[in-house]
């Protein structure tokens, strides 16, 4: 169960510091910390956790990071529902408490996104729905094969939440523009519910997308990071 409630609270912190980044300070007041400043959020809330929880867990604060784990060998069939619900109930209850936060501000309008990820009319550069699919297929794809090999035995003991967290920092600076960065289904339910409507009608692709990716990065790391016998 420790293992669970781990994962919760860490979901929690990455969805509440990383949405809480873009939500209350990405402009504030006309000048914020901007997209580098949200994108290193994401990063350092990944990063910490790792050290925090993740000889409890593994911290994996992400659905698709749990099944491609399991795809890649290194995490049981059984566990996998507990996690992810474990990991969705973290990310609702951040979510709630950034929605009970932002709105105690006049202006704010949940309907704008509330960092909700979008493609088309609701992807922040306009970009189309197969530019937002292949986009969170590729950036989830990278993120698990940095993952498994930062996290393989053979790699420098100690440095994994460092590359793993840089990663993160990485994939949000490079796709924000066209998603506002999912590559984790638990972080774009949390704040979706809250939005409903048209994040709720676009949810399916940031569970599908980075899922696949998923996959796939534990697929191409088990061919590159085989050893001979």
């Amino acid at each position: 169960m420790n293992k669970y409630v781990a994962e919760s609270f860490g979901t929690f912190w990455l969805v509440f510091g990383g949405c809480g980044s873009a939500v209350l300070a990405a402009t504030f007041p006309s000048v914020g910390i901007g997209w580098v400043g949200v994108s290193l959020a994401f990063g350092l809330t990944v990063l910490t956790m790792a050290y925090a929880i993740g000889h409890i867990s593994g911290c994996h604060l992400n659905p698709a990071v749990s099944i491609g784990l399991w795809v890649g060998g290194r995490f049981p069939a059984n566990q996998l529902l507990p996690y992810i619900i474990a990991q969705i109930l973290g990310a609702t209850v951040a979510g709630g408490v950034l929605y009970l936060i932002a709105s105690g501000q006049a202006s704010f309008d949940v309907s704008a996104g509330f960092a909700s990820n979008g493609y088309a009319e609701h992807s922040p550069g306009g970009y189309s729905i197969i530019s937002a699919l292949i986009t969170e297929v590729v950036m989830t794809m990278m993120f698990l094969l940095v993952i498994l090999g930062s996290t393989d035995k053979r790699a420098p003991q100690g440095m994994a939440p460092i590359a793993i967290g840089l990663c993160l920092t990485l994939i949000h600076l490079i796709s924000i523009p066209v998603t506002n960065t999912s590559v984790n289904p638990a972080r774009s339910t949390g704040v979706a519910l809250f939005v409903g409507d048209w994040a709720i009608a676009q949810l399916w692709l940031f569970w599908l997308a980075p899922i696949i990716g998923a996959c796939l990065g534990a697929v191409v790391y088990k061919f590159i990071g085989r050893t001979k016998d």
